[in-house]
C-alpha cells in the first residue's frame, strides 16, 4: 500500500496562494491516480481535483476552477496543489488521496488510500 503525507497549509489572507504537497511512500507512485480533498467545518468532504496516473488528464471542482492547479511529479513521489486567489470559503483541512484506477476519480470512494490532512485557512 501507500502511505501519504500532506504539507504547506497554513493561515493566508484572501486572495494570497498557497502551496500544498502530498508525498508518497510504499509503492511505485506512478501507480496511482491522485486526487484532492477538503472539509470545511460542519460540511462533508468534497473533491476538489484530480490527475490521472500519467497526470496528463486533470478534473477540478467548479468551485476551484483557473484559481487551482493539480501537478505531479513522478521523480519525487509528490503531487502538488497550487492554490491561487485564495478566497474564506476555501477554509479547510486539505487531503491527499491515491487510487489504483485508471483516469481521473473525482468521488471518495474510489480513493483506498489518504493522508491525515493539513489546514488551510483564509481570512478575509
Amino acid at each position: 500500500q501507500v502511505q501519504l503525507v500532506e504539507s504547506g497549509g497554513g493561515l493566508v489572507q484572501a486572495g494570497g496562494s498557497l502551496r500544498l504537497s502530498c508525498a508518497a511512500s510504499g509503492r511505485t507512485f506512478s501507480n496511482y491516480g491522485m486526487g484532492w480533498f477538503r472539509q470545511a467545518p460542519g460540511k462533508e468532504r468534497e473533491f476538489v481535483a484530480t490527475a490521472s496516473r500519467s497526470g496528463t488528464i486533470k478534473n477540478y471542482a467548479d468551485s476551484v476552477k483557473g484559481r487551482f492547479t493539480i501537478s505531479r511529479d513522478d521523480a519525487k513521489n509528490t503531487v502538488y496543489l497550487q492554490m491561487n486567489s485564495l478566497k474564506p470559503e476555501d477554509t479547510a483541512v486539505y487531503y491527499c488521496a491515491a487510487t489504483t484506477a485508471p483516469g481521473i476519480r473525482p468521488r471518495e470512494y474510489e480513493h483506498g488510500y489518504w493522508g491525515q490532512g493539513t489546514q488551510v485557512t483564509v481570512s478575509s
